[in-house]
């Protein structure tokens, strides 16, 4: 088990993510995936924009990354907002016990449907993500609208 110290050590990880895909030009969603040692198995970022590609939310890219494992069920998911529906499933499929959550006030996603399977959800109740996803929002309304599926 991780602690409070590491939670943010951890988000910190997937911040860089979110840095990146808005630096990119793209919506800044950042994820990261850690072992039950802290150790990283892979990030990325959301990249639906600078790749036309729907699927590629911040949480399926570094899955990705994190390439095949054999299995998931020590592993922890890191994410700068909660995910969405789809990241969710993703999670509950592949047997992740933990995810941390860079905030769920912009965005409440599947979290209470990941808790009723007794995954672990952590919410950080960042203020960056917050600011980083708000400020994001605010000058890309039908971008973030399309993301979340309500174009």
């Amino acid at each position: 088990m991780t602690n409070a110290l590491d939670h943010h050590a951890m988000l910190a990880a997937a911040i860089a993510e979110a840095r990146k895909g808005l630096a990119e030009g793209g919506i800044p969603i950042g994820a990261a995936i850690f072992d039950e040692q802290g150790t990283l198995v892979g990030s990325g970022h959301n990249r639906r924009v600078q790749n036309g590609d729907p699927s590629m939310h911040g949480e399926t890219d570094a899955f990705r990354n994190a390439g095949r494992q054999r299995s998931y069920r020590k592993l922890t998911m890191v994410t700068t907002l909660a995910p969405c529906w789809y990241c969710s499933g993703l999670i509950r499929q592949f047997g992740f016990p933990r995810v941390i959550v860079g905030e769920s006030r912009t965005f409440q996603g599947g979290i209470d449907w990941l808790r009723s399977f007794n995954i672990e959800v952590i919410d950080c109740e960042s203020e960056e993500c917050v600011t980083l996803l708000t400020n994001y929002i605010q000058k890309n309304p039908a971008i973030w609208h399309e993301d979340i599926g309500e174009a």
